[in-house]
């Protein structure tokens, strides 16, 4: 067993931890052993002499493995050392498993968008190391099984897309069942033979050559299509076929199931609109007025899906391109359960899919992918506190156990969770709760623990264990308020409520969720605010707090709670990401970045309201899912004028750049690429920008006596400054 020793970012709403009350943890990826098996690290006890140590969990002691004989108070291994919170063991057992892509490709596309996907699928076999292994299956009407061990002929196994077959029927169809005896019924494989016998899933180095002509010989879907219909879309059973491969040939290995859509499926299991055009998709409305008519059983469908993945460690990525809606939010559950990829854009044949889809395949210094498989993420707590659940892409293993509160949060009820697929920027939030309460208090200075331990597969097939061991300070909840107060991080504050509030919309009504978010901002700015009571003048939040009520009220507004002017495809998009990415990212979501370029000096952030719109600036706007490029009115005007065209203007000319360089390197690295919008004043799509930006002025403010300069939006939203009001009276009023 051979360590790695890292350095992680984990983000705590909290540095000191009250004694009652329930904390918020966030977390990259981590994992453990001992009678609770902890691993050894920091805050254990040792005795150097004895070659003992004793867990800092459940006290017991443990005797040092013979590796460790050397060990001396001069002469520590690194997992005692303070500065190594996080260590990282690769483990060397068992054959190496090679990394399984599968992809599933709709044929009922437009040829230009059908030419685009071809070339991205030829372009991205050269990605692929030379023994990861590749299969394709393609559906419209039918859906055809590839078989890729074939020399100089076409292949396929070809399944009707109406029929629901179980997973032993498909697997005794494609011959991965060993042949019955006379009575008796068929037996899987073993998955080494399957494996190695599959025609499906072949070496990239084996079938390079035939794949690349495979996929350059595609044709659209032969089925025609009346005027006035739909394609026959069979994307249910196309998935179904290929979660039953993966099961019967790589149980409990690393694989993606790459879906590529360019539509809604329209027919079998799973389908979410009928093949008329006259009958619209739904909308949020149908959907409130309980009209939807597929959405529930197909949701059911694709959950059944979705969890059969999970168990057995492979991850579903979803691209879904079409002006209209897919079916996403019926088919979100298949990524967000597996921590797969959603894309989603306009049309194959854009830059949007062309580099987010390069990125998928994106490497590190030493030339290995930027993904691992099969993370198993496993939870080890103090006596003092016990784990709620955890929001993310995971699922649950029901693993129960002494650090497990009743009280759930998420996905709770365990402290194990399957990560199918884990990428450097997924994170989970993990939400803790406080238990030792009034009768047994926590000893002043005592320090609470957690530790995190994450096993997974590397993607060179190294099996590895990442451990994290944090410790925070106890503080009293009456006497030291004000060390709690300023330990509060209000930035992994607000994401970590944001989350729990986009969890709690996947299942309640908008305005119940808004209702709660209200209520425990009140209370927190009633717990921790200064102020006489029944006068809102007077209310103060310290530094440590002063921005978490901004960040509530830009959530308030954001795609992810108000599903107005919203498909419900395009809200679980940005929910599926909201859920799946870093702090950083996730505050960019709900409170998006303003950079001002003028003339009077370098790009300056500014703030995200109305009055930062002016005539003589350009903004750039990054929301994460957009880039958006303003040009004020006389900007605008110059630019229409061709100023930047003269020699004289030179400055002009670096100033419309400067920019779009910013822009471009946003571009370069984001996943998935945002898309571009390149606007000015009264353009139609300067509504981006207006839609995000504080209204501060609006057409009902706009003549007010000592109004700032700036853009006045048509809105009937509250501004900030009058939710703040708000927000002051409530927290004040003595019959709060």
């Amino acid at each position: 067993m051979a360590r790695i020793i890292n350095r992680i970012q984990l983000k705590v709403s909290l540095l000191e931890w009250p004694c009652t009350r329930t904390l918020y943890s966030r977390m990259r990826t981590v994992m453990g052993r001992a009678s609770c098996k902890a691993v050894l690290n920091p805050l254990c006890q040792v005795d150097f002499r004895a070659k003992i140590w004793a867990c800092n969990f459940c006290f017991q002691r443990n005797p040092f493995p013979p590796s460790y004989a050397g060990i001396s108070e001069v002469n520590q291994p690194a997992e005692l050392m303070p500065q190594f919170s996080t260590i990282e063991y690769i483990v060397q057992r068992g054959p190496p498993t090679p990394l399984v892509f599968l992809y599933v490709v709709d044929t009922c596309l437009e040829e230009e968008d059908l030419q685009a996907l071809r070339e991205s699928l030829q372009m991205s076999l050269s990605l692929l190391p030379p023994n990861a292994l590749v299969g394709l299956i393609t559906f419209g009407r039918m859906i055809q099984v590839h078989e890729l061990s074939c020399e100089g002929i076409a292949k396929s196994y070809v399944f009707r897309g109406t029929k629901e077959l179980a997973p032993k029927q498909i697997q005794e169809m494609l011959g991965l069942m060993k042949p019955a005896a006379s009575g008796q019924q068929g037996r899987p494989l073993a998955p080494q033979d399957a494996g190695t016998s599959c025609r499906f899933l072949q070496p990239v180095h084996k079938v390079d050559m035939n794949l690349t002509d495979l996929l350059g010989e595609l044709q659209r879907d032969p089925w025609p299509v009346p005027q006035g219909k739909r394609p026959l879309r069979s994307t249910g059973i196309a998935l179904s076929i290929a979660v039953g491969l993966l099961e019967g040939t790589f149980p409990n290995t690393g694989a993606r199931v790459m879906l590529f859509m360019g539509g809604p499926p329209t027919q079998g299991p799973g389908m979410v609109v009928g093949d008329e055009l006259k009958t619209p998709i739904r909308s949020w409305h149908d959907i409130q007025k309980d009209n939807a008519r597929h959405m529930k059983k197909a949701i059911k469908y694709y959950e059944a899906l979705a969890n059969r993945a999970a168990v057995n460690g492979h991850s579903i990525d979803i691209y879904a391109f079409a002006l209209d809606q897919t079916g996403l939010l019926e088919m979100k559950c298949l990524s967000n359960l597996s921590g797969g990829h959603i894309v989603m854009g306009d049309s194959f044949n854009t830059s949007l899919f062309k580099q987010t889809f390069q990125r998928v395949f994106s490497k590190d210094y030493n030339g290995e992918f930027h993904m691992a498989f099969g993370g198993v993420l496993e939870v080890k707590t103090s006596r003092e506190l016990k784990v709620a659940g955890a929001i993310g892409p995971c699922v649950t293993l029901n693993s129960k156990g002494p650090c497990v509160s009743e009280n759930e949060l998420g996905v709770g009820g365990t402290c194990q969770w399957k990560i199918c697929s884990l990428s450097p920027s997924t994170t989970l939030a993990l939400y803790f709760e406080v238990v030792n309460q009034h009768n047994s208090p926590i000893p002043q200075g005592g320090r609470g623990a957690i530790q995190f331990v994450t096993q997974y597969q590397h993607s060179n097939m190294q099996r590895r264990i990442r451990v994290t061991t944090i410790a925070r300070n106890w503080a009293d909840a009456q006497s030291q308020i004000q060390h709690i107060e300023s330990s509060f991080d209000q930035e992994a504050a607000a994401v970590l409520m944001a989350r729990l509030g986009v969890f709690r919309a996947e299942s309640e009504e908008g305005p119940d969720v808004l209702r709660w978010l209200d209520r425990q901002l009140i209370r927190l700015c009633q717990k921790f605010g200064q102020f006489n009571k029944d006068d809102p003048s007077s209310f103060r939040l310290s530094e440590s707090l002063s921005l978490y009520p901004q960040f509530m009220f830009h959530l308030r507004r954001s795609p992810f709670l108000q599903v107005f002017n919203n498909s419900p495809d395009e809200s679980s998009y940005y929910r599926h990401h909201f859920l799946c990415q870093d702090l950083t990212q996730s505050l960019i979501m709900v409170q998006p970045i303003l950079y001002s370029y003028s003339f009077f000096g370098p790009p300056e952030p500014v703030l995200l309201d109305s009055s930062s719109i002016l005539p003589d600036r350009i903004l750039l706007m990054d929301t994460f899912f957009q880039l958006v490029i303003y040009h004020g009115e006389t900007i605008a005007q110059w630019r229409k004028a061709g100023y930047q065209d003269m020699p004289e203007y030179e400055n002009f000319k670096q100033l419309l750049q400067a920019p779009l360089d910013d822009a471009q390197e946003i571009l370069q690295t984001r996943f998935p690429m945002p898309r571009y919008i390149d606007t000015e004043h009264g353009g139609s799509q300067a509504r981006f920008l207006l839609s995000k930006v504080n209204p501060s002025q609006t057409h009902n403010n706009l003549y007010a006596w000592g109004q700032e300069a700036g853009a006045p939006i048509l809105t009937d939203d509250v501004s900030l400054q009058v939710f703040m009001d708000h927000l002051k009276k409530l927290a004040v009023s003595s019959s709060a």
